[in-house]
């Protein structure tokens, strides 16, 4: 899958862009040294949401792929401090809602919670730009709106979800060491 196919797919899943995507495309790097804002607590939530969005069946699923600590990142080093605070106020809502730690709730709650939240976000649609921006002073788009983009994002990109759920083929392709050489070939323009 290329990486078009995968924002197109998020898009469609999530009924807007990728949120925080300039920071993502324009290669921001984080401070030296520096962590996330988020404590092993929220990343432990943030894994079991991910794990809920994309259960391990006869695949890995989104914890095996550490999608929690991916969205952590994500959001500290591309979200804009304004969609941060909209992302951290929707995972205390989500244990809000969950009466307490939404670690705590069954399987089949969680499912039930998270698919409240969507039916919600997806009434509550904001218009962003092809980036995922909204312009300063307008509303934010849904929180579980970041959060399902993420979770699909980071298991998408990630090494088990490239490898063992989606079809994967290495750039520039196998090694051969014995290739015939004719002379006068020219050389090759990828490598």
């Amino acid at each position: 899958m290329e990486r078009r196919d995968l924002l197109k797919m998020i898009v469609a899943a999530t009924g807007a862009a990728m949120i925080g995507l300039p920071a993502l495309v324009q290669g921001q790097a984080p401070a030296a040294g520096a962590k996330t804002p988020f404590s092993d607590a929220d990343v432990g939530t943030l894994d079991e949401i991910a794990e809920t969005i994309l259960p391990r069946t006869a695949t890995p699923g989104a914890k095996d792929a550490g999608a929690g600590l991916f969205m952590a990142r994500f959001v500290a080093d591309c979200y804009t401090p304004r969609q941060q605070a909209t992302f951290r106020a929707g995972l205390v809502d989500i244990d809000k809602r969950a009466g307490g730690r939404f670690a705590s709730l069954a399987p089949q709650s969680r499912t039930n919670l998270l698919r409240a939240l969507d039916a919600e976000a997806r009434k509550h649609a904001v218009d962003v730009t092809e980036t995922g921006t909204a312009a300063e002073g307008e509303a934010m788009p849904h929180y579980f709106i970041m959060i399902k983009q993420l979770a699909i994002f980071g298991f998408f990109t990630s090494k088990v979800g490239a490898t063992d759920v989606l079809r994967y083929v290495a750039v520039p392709g196998r090694y051969d060491g014995d290739l015939a050489y004719v002379p006068g070939t020219p050389a090759w323009g990828t490598s």
